[in-house]
């Protein structure tokens, strides 16, 4: 690999074009353009001293910290030069300008209970008090344990009033990885969902130096015990802490100290702590937003539904921060969302936005896929039709070029309705986030006339560095770089593919209490480094091509990114529900694949029982396979024809011997987040199905 490096920032196309001018005369155009270049840049220059000078700042030596007390410099520059708010300056214009709007909505039997901004400010500010009175002490945490909810929201902003540090715990962790999260972050209050979340806490709750008291927001407490609280009494608790002592607490607080913690999901290790500023949290909801084409409610209400763990940054920014930030109208699913329901909720809000990760996305095609084959003849013949001239037109069609007749008649006939059982017929913006996307999935949702917008970041850089949108869009790609914020490529290779490296607002302060691992994440610029390989093309479209730590390296010395051919043989086995790779220091590559399957409603776990889609491939090849263990151990000779024929097309596209699968298996179960084999936001943990399927891997490789 070649040590070249490419830096980048968001520019005006017209200052590109500067350098082609063909007039070089000493008074001709170029020189009053050069000095007028020269003269905003000055200008941005003193713009961005003065922004630093009037910024309330806490002191800081450097652009890191691992303390969670401590402070940072702000990457403050003439791409980003906006004067630094806390979240609660954040909030209080947005209720000076949305007050009357509503803010959260929360099904209660067959009503939607709504809450505008001002009674959401009002009730943020109770519960801050609460933990004041509960002894939250500055810089420590308030953990938050459940599904999402309007009471999640209002505790989440209410620790930031109160100082501390707010902190959310998978609801899929066990007792153990809750009380890691819990005793590092300091937490001196938990808010737990209910008696199954409180449970798991009660377990380690003697571990929990620094707990004070546990809340529980919904359902009846089981039984009472000391410093364990329902909402109702939480809330009830700071009624003797003064307006005048909380703004006293709200005053100190600086746009460049630690106000929210993201826990990582610990797939290589045990999570870190990503300790995000004030200013990250203000500033990435603010442009990055802009950059997906949110709205501000001033213009239009959003619309959005909230189901995504909030204690992932993508969910946390695109529905709480950014919701405070634009005047959303944020509607919360039932608990039971990805078990089926979200589908329900989004026919009833009809939302503008919709965010998903990959999973969702793959989990809404099967299902529609399964509704398609089971249509009439001539129905599914129109439904092809129609998902075929909607493909085409949208993968031929630039921006601004018009729609043919037969685009529209196809997407008025029979496109329209079927968005509209998915809950989409107001919505306008489609975005996909936390993992990359198969091109299966991308290719059949333009079928359906729907754009996926993807966003690319990660939880130390406070979410998307990277966002597409419907004026930023091309396919496959992640977008171009959020306005204000840069990147850079190193180590770029003959492909042009190299090291993604971040530079913005956006970037973390530190791991907390890991100086060792937050000096490996950033260089000594101050850059940010992904771990993500990447090639963006002339116009700055990002295109992720893998991660450096997936990179197979084979005992012959190639390196082989595992994503495009897992991508590959799920796109030619329609059957395969997940695929991975093997190969790293291997003489050969062999792949583990699992087959679509139907989930437990109840426990979510993979079941026995094939897919329909998967029982309609099976027949189509004259097999009468209905369930995977009819298929598995070569019971099905004709399935198994079938994949290895699939594998064979993949390979016939390799670019190499070496980048040939030559061994392949299927597993007995699919992969879930139950089995552990896919982390919360459903991205394949590799180091778990490493070690969890050791023997399959072995038995490639024995002589």
């Amino acid at each position: 690999m070649s040590t070249s490096t490419q830096t980048h920032q968001q520019t005006d196309p017209a200052n590109n074009q500067l350098g082609n001018s063909s007039d070089c005369s000493p008074s001709g155009p170029m020189t009053d353009l050069l000095e007028q270049d020269v003269g905003e840049g000055l200008s941005e220059k003193r713009s961005v001293e003065k922004v630093l000078a009037g910024a309330e700042l806490a002191p800081a030596q450097s652009l890191w910290t691992t303390e969670a007390s401590g402070s940072v410099q702000l990457r403050i520059d003439e791409l980003c030069p906006e004067q630094p708010i806390t979240v609660h300056q954040m909030f209080t214009n947005s209720v000076q300008k949305y007050g009357k709007l509503t803010a959260l909505a929360t099904k209660r039997g067959n009503e939607w209970e709504k809450v505008t901004f001002s009674e959401y400010y009002h009730l943020s500010r109770m519960a801050a008090k609460s933990f004041l009175k509960l002894g939250l002490e500055r810089f420590h945490s308030v953990a938050i344990l459940g599904f999402n909810s309007a009471e999640w929201f209002i505790a989440a902003v209410g620790t930031v009033f109160a100082g501390g540090i707010m902190t959310g715990i998978y609801t899929t962790n066990s007792p153990d990885a809750c009380l890691f999260v819990a005793n590092d972050s300091r937490a001196n209050v938990i808010v737990v969902e209910n008696q199954k979340q409180l449970d798991k806490i009660l377990q380690v709750r003697d571990k929990l130096p620094h707990l004070k008291a546990i809340v529980q927001y919904s359902g009846s407490l089981k039984e009472k015990m000391p410093n364990l609280y329902s909402w109702e009494e939480f809330m009830g608790l700071g009624l003797e802490i003064s307006d005048q002592e909380l703004d006293e607490v709200i005053s100190n607080q600086k746009a460049n100290q630690c106000c929210v913690l993201i826990y990582t999901s610990g797939t290589t290790g045990s999570p870190k702590g990503v300790m995000l500023s004030h200013d990250n949290i203000t500033w990435t909801a603010h442009h990055a937003s802009k950059a997906g084409d949110i709205q501000p409610a001033e213009t239009r209400q959003e619309y959005l539904v909230s189901y995504l763990p909030l204690s992932h940054i993508a969910a946390q920014i695109y529905d709480l921060w950014t919701g405070i930030q634009w005047g959303e109208q944020v509607f919360f699913a039932q608990p039971d969302a990805l078990k089926g329901s979200l589908v329900d909720t989004l026919r009833e809000v009809n939302p503008t936005a919709h965010m998903g990760v990959p999973r969702v996305w793959e989990k809404i095609m099967e299902k529609i896929k399964e509704g398609i084959s089971q249509c009439g003849y001539m129905k599914r013949k129109l439904v092809t039709w129609a998902m075929s001239v909607s493909l085409e037109a949208n993968q031929r069609l630039t921006k601004d070029e018009e729609k043919s007749f037969l685009f529209t008649l196809a997407d008025s006939l029979v496109l329209q309705k079927l968005r509209a059982e998915l809950g989409f017929s107001s919505c306008v913006k489609f975005f996909s986030g936390a993992a990359p996307i198969g091109r299966e999935t991308l290719q059949f949702f333009l079928g359906l006339n729907i754009r996926l917008y993807e966003a690319y970041g990660m939880s130390e850089s406070s979410g998307p560095h990277f966002m597409s949108g419907p004026n930023v869009f091309r396919f496959s790609s992640c977008g171009k770089v959020v306005p204000g914020c840069r990147y850079k490529l190193v180590n770029i290779d003959a492909d042009g593919i190299g090291e993604v490296c971040f530079w913005g607002r956006n970037v973390f302060m530190g791991f907390l209490n890991l100086e060792h691992k937050t000096k490996e994440a950033l260089d000594e610029d101050g850059w940010l480094q992904s771990g993500d390989l990447g090639k963006v093309d002339e116009d700055g479209f990002l295109y992720i091509t893998g991660r450096i730590k997936e990179l197979i390296i084979t005992a012959g010395g190639e390196n082989v990114p595992p994503l495009p051919i897992e991508d590959a043989v799920k796109q030619e086995l329609p059957i395969i529900s997940n695929a991975m790779l093997i190969g790293d220091k291997r003489k050969f590559l062999s792949i583990l694949l699992t087959l679509k399957c139907t989930i437990n409603p109840e426990t979510t776990e993979p079941t026995d029982i094939l897919s329909l889609e998967a029982v309609e491939y099976c027949q189509r090849l004259g097999s009468r396979a209905t369930k995977v263990s009819d298929i598995i151990g070569g019971k099905d000779k004709l399935v198994y024809q079938y994949i290895e024929e699939g594998i064979a097309k993949v390979n016939s596209k390799a670019t190499s011997n070496a980048q040939r699968i030559q061994k392949w298996t299927i597993l007995e179960k699919d992969f879930s987040i139950v089995g552990g084999e896919l982390g919360p936001t459903m991205k394949l943990r590799r180091p778990v199905v490493l070690q969890k399927y050791h023997s399959e891997i072995q038995s490639f490789y024995r002589e």
